[in-house]
């Protein structure tokens, strides 16, 4: 979003410092750097393969089992297209799930690193 505050007051031509090369490659070798990708990691991974299975699943399911896939539900509503929605169901939980996630998990862990590196710039 955009807004029209003007930028803060600062001297004119100067940038705040910046971390070195060598200050990232300590961070990332550091414990606390390793405990936020292990956060990423332990939520991104398990529900990136549960999803990718369900997914190719229910393109199994359309190419070889037709007749399950036909079978109504309710009216003109078959398996096919209740599993169909289920994907984009499914598509918005999952980004639900990780905004929370990295809302209580992973920012707090990133702002206390971005934060440390700030002050020791």
């Amino acid at each position: 979003m955009a807004t029209d505050a003007p930028p803060p007051e600062g001297p004119v031509g100067t940038s705040p410092a910046q971390p070195t090369t060598e200050a990232y490659n300590a961070v990332q070798a550091s414990a606390e750097f390793a405990d936020l990708r292990r956060s990423f990691r332990s939520f991104a991974f398990p529900l990136t393969v549960g999803f990718v299975a369900w997914y190719l699943l229910y393109v199994l399911l359309c190419n070889y089992a037709g007749d399950f896939m036909g079978t109504k539900v309710l009216g003109n509503i078959n398996v096919a297209l209740v599993l169909g929605l289920a994907q984009f169901a499914t598509t918005f939980l999952i980004a639900w799930l990780y905004s929370r996630h990295a809302a209580t998990k992973l920012d707090p862990k990133a702002e206390a690193i971005k934060s440390r590196m700030e002050a020791e710039a």
